[in-house]
């Protein structure tokens, strides 16, 4: 154990149940601690090194908590399964693309760079985790999955991304002149668009992937033109339709709040719901 670390006690497991009667619920969780939020990030950071020395199935939490210096009940008190170490790392990489698009984005105002930027950002930051990244992606392809980027326990990560997207327009000067409701839609869909360059960068081997790089740079300033056409009055019945075809058939399949379990203690981040 490391002793160097403070951590909390774990939380004590459920009553055993009698013959016939119910287990007992669960225990209400707790807010962390500054000592229990320097444990759980010990966790969640062990995790990811795991991950990229031995693969996401061969990491086991135990084997996780033994690397951290912890108690496998203290691993399961922070994170109820490898899973919501998964949920962490998203939680964690969004609010790091959150920071460092916002420092890219200052002083620009034109929508196709401002785009581009906020996704090269996403890039930049995901580039450490790229090698692991395709290991644990057929689960998080599974839409009963917790890892999927549409599940509800990915909901505030999710939320913090559209925020992104929503500065990008808000700041450009192309947001005033767009049409309401697509206006009020286009966050969303610009987060769905990044979710095709994800795919694309989980399987891209180029050297510090370049194709998904030149991809952004191809992609972006066509996503611009295509977004700056809809202003136009004679598209505007093709917007009408698309906006409706998108909530009728998209937003709808996309979860709108992650469960409390799993995520004991876990306080959101400004920008995010739960």
């Amino acid at each position: 154990m490391n002793d160097a670390v403070p951590t909390e006690p774990p939380a004590p497991d459920p009553a055993p149940a009698t013959p016939g009667q119910a287990p007992a619920p669960a225990p209400v969780s707790t807010p962390v601690s500054a000592k229990g939020e320097q444990t759980r990030a010990l966790i969640l950071e062990t995790a990811m090194r795991l991950f990229q020395e031995r693969g996401y199935d061969k990491t086991t939490m135990r084997a996780i908590a033994a690397e951290a210096g912890v108690s496998v009940g203290n691993a399961y008190y922070y994170y109820a399964g490898k899973e919501f170490l998964i949920q962490g790392f998203y939680d964690r990489m969004t609010h790091e693309h959150a920071v460092d698009a916002r420092a890219r984005l200052a002083g620009t105002t034109d929508f196709a760079e401002r785009l581009q930027i906020a996704l090269e950002s996403w890039v930049d930051c995901a580039a450490p985790y790229h090698e692991f990244a395709a290991q644990f992606f057929r689960t998080a392809a599974d839409p009963n999955s917790a890892l999927s980027p549409f599940s509800n326990e990915s909901h505030p990560a999710r939320t913090t991304a559209v925020a992104i997207f929503r500065e990008v327009i808000d700041g450009s000067q192309l947001g005033p002149k767009l049409d309401p409701e697509l206006e009020e839609l286009l966050p969303d869909l610009l987060w769905l668009h990044l979710m095709v360059i994800v795919l694309y960068w989980v399987f891209d081997r180029t050297e510090d992937t370049e194709r998904t790089r030149a991809f952004v740079a191809r992609c972006a300033p066509f996503v611009a033109k295509v977004v700056a056409l809809s202003r136009y009055r004679v598209f505007r019945p093709l917007v009408r339709d698309a906006v409706d075809m998108i909530q009728d058939f998209v937003l709808p399949t996309i979860g709108k709040a992650a469960p409390a379990q799993g995520r004991r203690g876990v306080r959101n981040r400004p920008g995010t719901t739960a």
